[in-house]
């Protein structure tokens, strides 16, 4: 029962967000016909979901074109990278964008992922959805965390975001696994809207 009025829930949600975010769209897009932000209006990663399924996270691509490649190439600067939780510190990236940075802050970055959230491969509560290396943080409980699936809003987010490295944040992602509920979520869904007004742990 739990499952199915997320998932309408999910598609309600996504739905409204994505008719009322569509003129966000297209000023993303006209603005990153200039400058460093010129590119591709999309940034796709692949990241691990539900039952170890792979797929594309969707979000407003933040970084210079083939920042994956610029990040592989320097040893140094992907050694900060995984030594700072599998992102780099704030201020410290050289492949973020004037506007990306902007957009990091704010969370708008996210809001494709309603697109995610739509098509069934995220919901809008749940553990966040991480990239291959950083499951092995998760030891032995790895099969626990990807029995749901990641959400584009989750309990670890609530509490500090990229401010809460590992292994707290393991803890905190597979608390919220053990202990799933409708009200659970609603309480994560206003801790994240708080603290995106805040800015807080975005970046």
């Amino acid at each position: 029962m739990h499952a199915n009025v997320k998932r309408f829930f999910d598609i309600i949600v996504s739905i409204l967000a994505l008719v009322c975010f569509s003129p966000f769209f297209l000023i993303v897009f006209v603005l990153d016909l200039f400058g460093d932000n010129r590119g591709p209006l999309l940034y796709a990663q692949v990241r691990v979901g539900k039952n170890h399924k792979k797929f594309k996270i969707l979000k407003f691509r933040s970084m210079i074109v083939d920042a994956d490649k610029k990040l592989a190439a320097d040893p140094e600067l992907f050694a900060k990278y995984v030594a700072n939780n599998y992102k780099l510190p704030s201020g410290e990236d050289p492949r973020v964008t004037k506007l990306g940075a902007f957009l990091r802050k704010t969370s708008l970055d996210e809001i494709p992922q309603f697109l995610n959230i739509l098509s069934g491969e995220m919901t809008l509560i749940g553990p966040r959805p991480v990239v291959e290396p950083e499951l092995k943080e998760y030891g032995n409980e790895v099969d626990l965390l990807l029995s749901v699936k990641p959400g584009a809003m989750g309990y670890w987010q609530a509490n500090g975001r990229s401010n809460i490295g590992y292994p707290e944040r393991c803890n905190l992602e597979l608390y919220y696994v053990k202990n799933a509920s409708l009200g659970f979520d609603l309480r994560i869904l206003f801790k994240n809207i708080y603290s995106i007004f805040r800015s807080e742990g975005a970046f």
